[in-house]
Order: structure tokens, then sequence, then C-alpha cells
């Protein structure tokens, strides 16, 4: 069994369609048909079955692709560890973040970072909550910032970096909008905009509303943090935001208030791997992150 037939193989499986692998790949047809028809012969299975020009994987080809592709992964790892340990500071980091420290608290600390190592890439992939959470286990991302910290899950390490405070996004013609702060309470009478169900930054805001004593009437819902800060600007509601989210200068027409009561706030920090040796780029990040937030805290 070689590494080329099982890439080849991974190739296949996801493109379902044999030429579409070959171009992508930049090899003949034939040097992959030929390749799988030997890894078939060498486990004494069928991986694919034919459906008209495209290919599909037989229930065991579903079974083998699993394992295919994390012994791929771990290949890959063992690869970027050997290239690291030749030369650390020109090694790769695949970083995972929020849209709400997107502006502001990344690429501080990689700005900060790469003054000191220059050499050092990135590879930075926005997500969900769940995604940066489901993406560190499957080790598609080496670490990645995440707020709250997870507390639930054995399989990860995580350090808190910071605490912030969620901040009341309001249009400027707003009635509230000459106080200097409110309490949430003073709002349960609006229109909220709203990230969709099941994204951390709405259980939060819901939360803060119940314990305000109300349940927010939610009229619109947006995935992208601009989008739900447009909304706010024209007037359709108003929301509820961490301060990171918040700290480039805001959409025209928007004020931001601090809440009284009842504080809101959630923790920021950065998770990893927990049983996973990190690379010596990533370790040197990882450190980094820690000691560049603790500075900035103990200063504030």
């Amino acid at each position: 069994m070689e590494l080329r037939q099982l890439e080849y193989f991974v190739e296949v499986a996801k493109r379902e369609h044999v030429s579409e692998a070959a171009k992508d790949l930049h090899v003949a047809q034939s040097a992959i048909s030929r390749q799988i028809a030997n890894l078939e012969a060498e486990l004494g299975v069928e991986l694919f079955i034919r459906e008209g020009r495209n290919v599909k994987l037989t229930p065991i080809g579903k079974h083998f692709l699993t394992h295919v592709e994390t012994a791929l992964k771990a290949i890959d790892y063992a690869r970027q560890q050997v290239e690291e340990y030749l030369d650390p500071e020109r090694g790769t980091i695949k970083i995972g973040f929020p849209t709400s420290l997107a502006s502001h608290t990344l690429p501080s600390v990689i700005s900060a970072f790469k003054t000191l190592h220059p050499n050092v890439s990135f590879h930075l992939r926005q997500g969900t909550y769940r995604f940066l959470i489901e993406s560190i286990k499957n080790r598609t991302l080496d670490l990645a910032f995440i707020g709250p910290v997870p507390t639930d899950e054995p399989d990860l390490k995580g350090d808190i970096l910071f605490t912030e405070s969620f901040m009341a996004l309001l249009s400027a013609d707003h009635r509230l909008a000459e106080k200097t702060s409110i309490d949430l309470h003073e709002l349960r009478n609006e229109s909220f905009v709203m990230f969709p169900e099941g994204y951390i930054l709405r259980t939060i805001a819901m939360d803060a509303c119940k314990q305000a004593g109300f349940r927010p009437n939610v009229t619109s819902v947006g995935e992208d943090l601009d989008v739900i800060k447009g909304l706010v600007s024209a007037e359709i509601g108003v929301t509820l935001l961490p301060e990171n989210a918040l700290h480039e200068t805001l959409p025209g027409n928007t004020i931001k208030l601090p809440i009284h009561i009842p504080q809101v706030k959630r923790n920021v920090g950065i998770i990893v791997l927990k049983n996973r040796d990190l690379a010596p780029s990533v370790k040197l990040f990882h450190q980094f992150a820690k000691d560049f937030f603790s500075v900035l805290e103990r200063y504030q």
C-alpha cells in the first residue's frame, strides 16, 4: 500500500469522478484508475462502484475513507514536525477564530508575533463556535481563539486570555441614545437583531435578557457581524455584542452603550487538542499569545 494510492483514493472519493480527480492532481486518468485498482486488489475489496460517469464509495469504501483521512492527517503532521524541527522559524500555523475577534484581537496578537518571528506563516480560518471546537478535535486546525472557553470538552485544553463585557448597539436616533449606560430591561420592548439559533453570541444575549426578566423579540437574524451592525444602523432593531466586535469605528448612525445591570460578560481564550504534541512553531505562538494577553491585562 503506497501513500500515492491513498492520496488518489481520497481525491476520487471527494470528487466522485476519476477524470476530475486526475485533473486536480495533474496526473493521467489512467494512472489514477490503475492505482485504485491496485489498491482494491491488495485489500481484496471493491472501494468504488460506477454510476454512469461517476463513481460512488461502497459501504466498506466509506469505512476505509475515514481511516485513510486520519492516517494522511497524521502523516502530514509528522512531516510538519520534521520540517519545523529543522527550522521552527519557518513553520505554518493553522488558526481558527470567530468573527467577533477578527477585526482587532487576532490582528493584534499576530502582528506582535510576526515582529519577533517574521518567517512563520499563518493559515487563518473563521468559523462558528461549534466549527472551531470540531476543527481542533479532528486536527484541521492547530489552535483556535474562542469565547467562551468550553468547559465540557474533555479532549480539549483551554486557556483563558481575557474577559470582555457585552454592550448594547443602538441607532443614534434611539430614545436611549443620550444615556451613558443602560439597564438591560430598558430594551424589553425593543425589536432585536441577532445571530441565528445555535450561535454562541445569540445564546449569551438570550440568557442575559432572561436574567433581566424578559424574552427578547427577535425580528431579524443575520449570520454576518457586519450585517447585524448594518441592520441596527438602519433602525431595524437593537443588538448585544461583545466589546471586541465593536472595537473599530462603528457603522454610521449607531452608538454603543455599556450595560449596567446585569453585567454581561464572556471569557475569551485559546484551545488546543489536549493529548497532541504541538509543532514547534505552534507551541511558540501558543505561549506567546498567553504572555501577550497577560501583559495587556496587567496594564489595563
